[in-house]
């Protein structure tokens, strides 16, 4: 990926005698794995999943995240595992409780923690609570219960009546204390009270102190309930747009600006993604990044500028098309070739977890996400094409020449006064 180039001039020269380089705030160290068991096969899917930890735990993911385990309701439904008949039974096509405990056991023998996404703020229009307990429903003015932003699917649960907040908050002690999961994904966090929320969390860390809890939103007062993550909303757009048209620096000046909205502390990150489940659902994996072979690339787009990356169970898919659906059960073959790639991936963002909390500097082109992070002791130059065809780009006069470590490649390498990507290429070098 790199190549020699002629002595030209910098369009960003460095100062003779720079300043020391700023060393920032903790970074994120683990990487998230988002399965949706429906996509492990037709049936007995849990034990499907299981037989893939081992290639999951080799690529570097360290937390997984597993979409809804629990029965799915019919009535009005059209198949989501988001609409939800039992929040203490597991889905049969998924298969057993017993499945998912040694799903989890496996998980945490090969050093990864499982969180369950879970759903609280309403539920399937047959779910037991419809007829047993009406109140505990949100109604019209006509006394019918309602569903919440247009999904029809599903009925509103209220709130403001605590037996509902304590029929959810049994439910979820239940899956930690019968199957030992770290946490839950908690979907719509917006719909239901901040307060709950507070007071779930403390319940959740009286049983595990170091329970995980990310909230599906964007809204940094989720942080002060309790939450250990919230979402990165804009990283997939962003990364989109730089690579079908757009400007790659937005990416740079996207990820440091997300990275703000971070409180300190080490157990404090944001969720970056190329795609999860809403996003593969909604748009053509093979057309939203130009094509189906850019995705690696925009994934290191999304990895590289800290927070937590996150790879969805079809990333690892080759020559997936169209858009993904993640209410029907299909039986995937998993790529050993893009693992390997997600792998390498993962171990540069591990690798270079000391020096990405460095002062960074932009040298992105309008094809090319380029940038540097410096701190006293080290370097690290990140390069992204971000087109169909092959791209140079200005190596930063402080590292043209230099002997640099090749975090994909490995092996080390001489830094040329240019870096010549192909089509999709990246590089990440430190040193």
């Amino acid at each position: 990926m790199l190549a020699a180039g002629a002595c030209t001039s910098y369009e960003i020269d460095m100062p003779a005698n720079p300043e020391p380089p700023v060393v920032g705030r903790e970074v994120s160290k683990e990487v998230a794995y988002q399965a949706n068991p429906a996509f492990f096969g037709q049936n007995d899917c849990l034990k499907a999943l299981t037989a893939q930890l081992p290639r999951i735990a080799d690529m570097g993911t360290d937390i997984l995240w597993i979409m809804p385990v629990t029965e799915r309701g019919e009535e009005k439904a059209f198949g989501s595992p988001y609409c939800v008949r039992d929040f203490k039974k597991v889905n049969p096509r998924y298969g057993t409780l017993a499945d998912l405990k040694t799903l989890v056991e496996t998980a945490h023998s090969k050093g990864m923690k499982v969180i369950l996404d879970w759903v609280a703020n309403h539920t399937s229009w047959d779910n037991p609570w419809v007829k047993q307990h009406p109140d505990w429903y949100v109604h019209d003015d006509n006394g019918n219960i309602i569903s919440p932003s247009g999904w029809t699917d599903v009925a509103q649960l209220d709130f403001s009546n605590p037996a509902v907040r304590e029929a959810m908050t049994d439910a979820m002690k239940y899956w930690i204390e019968e199957t030992g999961i770290d946490g839950y994904r908690c979907d719509y966090a917006d719909g239901v009270p901040n307060d709950y929320w507070t007071d779930l969390i403390n319940t959740l860390r009286g049983l595990n102190p170091d329970v995980i809890m990310l909230a599906e939103s964007a809204k940094t007062e989720f942080y002060a309930d309790g939450f250990n993550m919230i979402y990165d909303w804009d990283s997939s757009t962003t990364i989109a747009a730089a690579f079908t048209g757009g400007r790659p620096a937005s990416v740079v000046t996207e990820g440091i600006d997300a990275l703000k909205k971070v409180p300190e502390g080490n157990d404090k990150s944001i969720l970056r993604y190329v795609l999860n489940h809403d996003v593969a659902a909604e748009n053509d994996v093979a057309r939203m990044y130009g094509s189906y072979d850019a995705l690696p690339a925009a994934y290191v787009c999304a990895a590289m500028l800290n927070g937590t990356p996150l790879v969805y169970s079809s990333m690892d898919v080759e020559g997936l098309s169209g858009k993904l659906s993640f209410f029907d059960y299909k039986s995937f073959t998993y790529s050993d070739k893009l693992t390997a790639t997600y792998k390498a991936i993962n171990n540069a963002f591990k690798q270079s977890e000391e020096v990405r909390r460095g002062q960074l500097t932009d040298f992105s082109t309008s094809d090319v996400v380029c940038f540097m992070r410096a701190t006293p002791d080290h370097y690290l130059l990140v390069a992204v094409n971000t087109t169909a065809n092959e791209q140079t780009v200005k190596t930063p006069i402080t590292l043209a020449g230099s002997t640099m470590t090749d975090l994909i490649g490995g092996g080390e390498v001489s830094v040329a006064y240019t870096l010549t990507l192909p089509a999709y290429g990246y590089t990440i070098l430190m040193h």
